[in-house]
């Protein structure tokens, strides 16, 4: 990437008027850190944007008529699922395993497949097909998309870097990458850097942690400066909490654990079986029976069946009617499962969040807790849940409390996710992100290999 000549001259001169080479070296490094990062916040905010409205045009539709939606929801999941199919096949789905993916191989044997799984075609196709997606009332979030889309701007600006730029890790770049992206999408800068050490990596945290850390602390200000100081969700009460509350938390966490996991296995499953369709016909005909079968739920049970779920969340926490209906965590499951399963963009973050809360809500509401215990149990729900999908434990606990500044419940929130981690591998010993960024790894290197043997 070329700078005008005026520009380049006088970054030169004010980069060769710093006297300590030191100073020098270290800024040269943490430059292209600190343009991803800025690049990342302003993107993320903009894709947060557009998905509310894309959101806020569901809700519209379903007040006209939800009948609309049995011919606008299969339109969209088609147009969803081509759009990746025809320019981004590695942008469907959530982009966690993608990136995941991408890390593994960062070597210098495989680096080139990267571009595969990031890359600024991969940024507006997984935007576009999820905006679209979302439109139809599509059960998916933002979050995940949103990490393979900061990740893939970190990786071009690595490739744009001049021959004689001091080498940059393209690993850590990408790694720091995913997350300010997470930090980005959910305004929670503890949960990126824990989600970077915990998900994404086992290099020693050592290696990369400051540019990890500027990274993003920078992405997060900028989205936090356009978009004001805010919390993902707002701050619920959670005071006068019994002692023998903790019964019910470890149930919620059982409960999270078994479905959650239960959740990705039938997701996986129905990938496998999607995979046998070798007809164009019949894969086009998939996402069209997916997308009916969204809209006839969203037409039998309502709008709490489409989207990513946030107003579930912010319902029961801060509303006085906490009621959910006791079939609501199920629809909240099938959901993501019909969505996930299309091969489409969208992410799996917000909606794990909203079926979490669901079965918290449902779970309070049976035994006749006040708001506080509730409260609790919902924010415990939405922990164990997204655990049992991610298996990262302490990254789920983190973007919990950061989400609802809920730091006083800290403890039973741990104790949700370590819980339901451990009755999500008594289902399946490896996770739902782990198991598709196996298959993605797979599949490039059996396209390099069909491509080497067609020549």
């Amino acid at each position: 990437m070329q700078l005008p000549d005026s520009l380049r001259r006088q970054l030169k001169a004010r980069y060769d008027a710093i006297a300590n080479h030191h100073i020098k070296r270290d800024l040269l490094n943490a430059l292209p850190f600190w343009v991803g990062a800025v690049v990342t916040g302003l993107v993320a905010v903009l894709y947060a944007k557009l998905f509310g409205w894309a959101e806020a045009g569901t809700r519209y539709i379903y007040h006209l008529s939800p009948w609309l939606f049995l011919a606008i929801t299969p339109l969209c999941f088609l147009v969803g699922w081509w759009l990746v199919q025809r320019y981004a096949p590695y942008s469907r789905g959530s982009g966690i395993p993608q990136v995941s993916a991408a890390i593994d191989l960062s070597n210098p044997r495989h680096r080139y497949k990267v571009s595969r799984l990031l890359s600024l075609r991969i940024v507006v196709v997984k935007i576009v097909s999820s905006l679209v997606m979302v439109v139809g009332g599509a059960v998916i979030g933002r979050e995940g998309p949103t990490i393979q889309i900061a990740a893939s701007i970190f990786k071009k600006i690595n490739d744009w870097l001049p021959a004689w730029y001091p080498k940059v890790s393209r690993r850590n770049m990408v790694i720091t990458g995913a997350a300010a992206g997470l930090a980005s999408a959910f305004n929670t800068p503890l949960g990126g850097i824990v989600f970077a050490i915990e998900e994404l990596t086992k290099t020693h945290f050592n290696y990369f942690k400051s540019a990890l850390l500027t990274g993003v602390i920078i992405a997060g200000l900028t989205a936090l400066n356009l978009l004001g100081p805010y919390l993902y969700l707002g701050y619920p009460k959670l005071d006068h909490l019994p002692i023998w509350i903790i019964f019910v938390v470890m149930l919620v966490a059982v409960l999270t654990g078994f479905a959650a996991s239960s959740m990705a296995e039938a997701i996986l499953w129905l990938l496998r079986q999607k995979a046998r369709l070798t007809s164009p016909v019949q894969r086009a005909l998939y996402p069209v029976a997916c997308g009916l079968l969204i809209a006839g739920l969203g037409v039998a049970f309502g709008e709490q069946v489409f989207g990513s779920g946030k107003e579930i969340m912010v319902s029961t926490l801060f509303t006085a009617d906490k009621h959910v209906a006791w079939y609501l965590p199920l629809l909240r499951i099938i959901g993501p499962i019909i969505s996930f399963s299309t091969g489409a963009a969208g992410g799996i973050f917000a909606p794990a969040l909203s079926a979490g809360a669901s079965i918290g809500a449902v779970v309070a509401e049976w035994m006749y807790l006040p708001d506080t215990a509730t409260n609790l149990l919902v924010l415990c729900g939405m922990a164990g849940f997204l655990t049992g999908v991610t298996r990262s434990p302490f990254t789920s606990s983190i973007l919990v409390i950061e989400m609802t500044n809920s730091h006083n419940i800290i403890f039973y929130l741990m104790l949700t996710a370590l819980l339901a981690n451990l009755v999500s591998n008594l289902v399946t010993r490896h996770s739902f992100y782990d198991q598709l960024k196996v298959q993605y790894i797979q599949e490039i290197h059996r396209a390099e290999l069909q491509a080497e043997t067609s020549r």
